[in-house]
C-alpha cells in the first residue's frame, strides 16, 4: 500500500474514534481499556509508522516526524477521554470532543498533518 493509501485509511479509521468516544461517553462504558487506546503503535496506522519496513528516508522526512507526534497526541487525548467518561466525568470527557477540547484539537491536527503528508505526496 502506498503512503497515500496508508493515510486515506488512517484518516477514516481515526475519524471513527469520535462516534467510538461518544458512545463510551453515553454509557460509561467501554470495550477497551484506556491504557490500550493510548498506545499509538496499536491501531493499523500506529504499526506502520512504526514499521521496520518503512523506508528510513521517510522516517527521517518532516512530515513523518511531525504525524508521528500528533499521532500519540491523538492516541493520549483520545484515552485521557475515554478515562474521563469511564470515571463518570461526563461533561469533562464532552467537553474533549468539542471545539477547543484536547481530543477535537488532538484529532484535527493529526488529520491536517495527514492530508498535508499526502497532499505532498501526490505532487
Amino acid at each position: 500500500m502506498t503512503i497515500e493509501q496508508e493515510i486515506t485509511k488512517a484518516i477514516g479509521a481515526h475519524g471513527l474514534w469520535k462516534g467510538r468516544l461518544g458512545s463510551i461517553i453515553a454509557t460509561g462504558s467501554s470495550d477497551i481499556a484506556a491504557e490500550k487506546i493510548a498506545l499509538d503503535n496499536a491501531c493499523d496506522f500506529g504499526r506502520w509508522l512504526y514499521s521496520p519496513a518503512l523506508d528510513a528516508a521517510v522516517k527521517l522526512s518532516a512530515e513523518y516526524v511531525r504525524c508521528r507526534e500528533l499521532h500519540a497526541q491523538f492516541h493520549k487525548a483520545a484515552a485521557e477521554t475515554a478515562r474521563l467518561a469511564l470515571a463518570g466525568k461526563r461533561a469533562e470527557a464532552e467537553k474533549s470532543m468539542a471545539p477547543g477540547g484536547a481530543f477535537f484539537e488532538a484529532s484535527l491536527a493529526l488529520t491536517q498533518v495527514m492530508l498535508s503528508w499526502k497532499r505532498a505526496k501526490a505532487a
